[in-house]
């Protein structure tokens, strides 16, 4: 019988919590879609929707991973044994998990390109406006970006391997804090850029102009998004929470975490963006093209401040999407352990072995299959679309739905609670039930109907 481990103490939980909201959200999607929706405009909604939305539903998925100790497909079952409908709405939060992984992967492996590049040569300060076409040149090749892609994921999987207390929570206690050295650090060196002030007003100065329904839209699903909400992600780590680790505690700090380092790699980003004179909303290659092109061009006054601040960036980039991933690795992996009665080793193969093959297929959209649409998208981006604007929002609904109407009143709050241990989540837990209950699910399906406009 398969023996379920557990995080040592409530910064692991936390760190754990916080690895998988913080990562290429945060620094590869977020800038280019601030950028795209008015600056600090976007930047309102989303840390409200943040504190509104999705910090209920982080705390909802927390619930349930807890009370039942299992990941998302076997927690739904268990707990729901007379509606089999549930299990497979868990299923679906699998699978969502499973998607992300793959092509997020393929981002991860661009961050590996980058890193060797940075640490190898540099960015030639000879010819700074050819370091904008390496993006397209490396994406659009076969080979690079699959190595790439390999590299990274199988990193990922070998700390998936390791298990919760020897590959999961060892590596976050180490990155996490690692993490805001680094983009303080990046934070401090973009702002005094040439041109840079221009980059701190555009995200000071809110544009509501640009916050249509689609924007409000993209800041809930950049929200889910980057808190790795509606696959199973949080579930499946509070499943590994000891019974006095305090949920209510864990989601807010991480919500904190997560929205604190967004708005600080928008500041190294954006400013980085208008020192080159980039667009802001110029799309997800944002941070390949403009970053390198102003470590190009410092690099002809000073060489080595040039290459120790892009090797910094792009490891910045790198730890982020590495404890992100393996977050989403280990929803498929608990599955195929809890299911399937097999080793961790065995489930991380074979689950390293399906993700590299899909990845790869998103990898070759931006090149040779780039002829190959689905619905109209090609196949990175229909994958991107199809997880982040539907089945993580089918996955929120379930989850508020499933603790708000599914589960026992007693039950909820035992768990918020720490069975009424904790006083400030006693007086907290009459505000939140009814807005799971009454005001998430509505939310979530305005947003959903918007998304199919």
């Amino acid at each position: 019988m398969h023996q379920r481990e557990h995080f040592n103490s409530r910064l692991a939980i936390v760190l754990a919590l916080a690895g998988s909201a913080i990562g290429l959200g945060n620094i590869w999607r977020f800038p280019y879609v601030v950028g795209e929706y008015g600056g600090a405009a976007f930047i309102i909604v989303y840390i409200a929707f943040s504190l509104c939305i999705s910090l209920p539903i982080m705390l909802s998925e927390s619930i349930i991973g807890r009370h039942a100790r299992k990941g998302v497909y076997c927690a739904l079952r268990d707990l729901a044994p007379r509606r089999p409908w549930w299990k497979w709405a868990g299923l679906v939060a699998v699978l969502g998990a499973f998607i992300i992984s793959s092509y997020y992967s393929v981002v991860g492996g661009w961050s590996v390109d980058y890193m060797m590049r940075a640490l190898m040569k540099g960015f030639s300060p000879d010819a700074p406006d050819n370091v904008m076409g390496i993006f397209g040149r490396m994406s659009s090749s076969v080979w690079e970006p699959i190595a790439a892609h390999t590299i990274f994921l199988g990193l990922c999987a070998a700390i998936v391997m390791l298990g919760v207390k020897n590959g999961i929570e060892r590596f976050n206690k180490f990155s996490i804090p690692l993490l805001f050295i680094l983009i303080v650090g990046m934070l401090v060196f973009s702002v005094n850029l040439p041109g840079a002030r221009g980059g701190v007003e555009y995200l000071l100065k809110p544009d509501f102009s640009k916050m249509t329904a689609k924007g409000l839209s993209c800041a809930l699903g950049q929200s889910f998004f980057s808190m790795s909400l509606g696959i199973g992600a949080v579930l499946t780590y509070a499943s590994y929470m000891k019974p006095d680790q305090g949920i209510l505690s864990a989601g807010v700090w991480t919500t904190l975490f997560d929205a604190g380092f967004a708005i600080m790699a928008g500041f190294v980003v954006m400013p980085a963006v208008f020192s080159a004179g980039i667009a802001p909303g110029a799309g997800p290659s944002l941070v390949f093209e403009s970053i390198p092109y102003i470590f190009a061009k410092m690099g002809a006054a000073s060489p080595l401040l040039a290459r120790v601040a892009s090797v910094t960036f792009f490891l910045t980039i790198l730890i982020a999407a590495v404890t992100s991933e393996i977050s989403m690795l280990e929803v498929c992996v608990s599955q195929l352990v809890e299911q399937r009665q097999i080793s961790r080793r065995k489930a991380s193969i074979l689950v390293f072995i399906l993700a590299w093959g899909l990845g790869v297929l998103c990898s070759l959209s931006f090149g040779v299959l780039g002829h190959v649409r689905i619905l109209g998208s090609g196949i990175f981006e229909f994958f991107d679309q199809l997880s982040s604007n539907y089945i993580m929002l089918l996955g929120a609904l379930a989850f508020a739905i499933f603790v708000g109407w599914q589960m026992k009143k007693a039950d909820v709050e035992a768990e918020l609670t720490n069975g009424g241990s904790l006083r400030a989540s006693s007086r907290l837990f009459k505000f939140l039930y009814p807005v799971i209950r009454y005001v998430i699910p509505p939310a979530i399906v305005l947003i959903f109907i918007t998304n199919l406009l």
